[in-house]
């Protein structure tokens, strides 16, 4: 589950940009695409964050 929600943001910005590629509509002052972009990079950052408190690598008192 980590790996397919940790792809995510890549295909996102990847694959998701051939449906999101264009000017109209106007989303808080951007252009949609430029829209669609910062919002994948902020969301890319709550997704990694969920990715890092659900590894088992990371719980407390796991010494190596």
């Amino acid at each position: 589950m980590r790996f397919v929600l940790a792809a995510l943001p890549f295909l996102a910005l990847i694959i998701g940009m051939f449906f999101a590629n264009r000017t109209e509509p106007y989303v808080l002052g951007m252009p949609f695409i430029m829209f669609w972009t910062v919002l994948w990079v902020v969301l890319t950052s709550v997704i990694m964050f969920i990715v890092f408190k659900t590894d088992p690598a990371n719980k407390e008192g796991n010494a190596e």
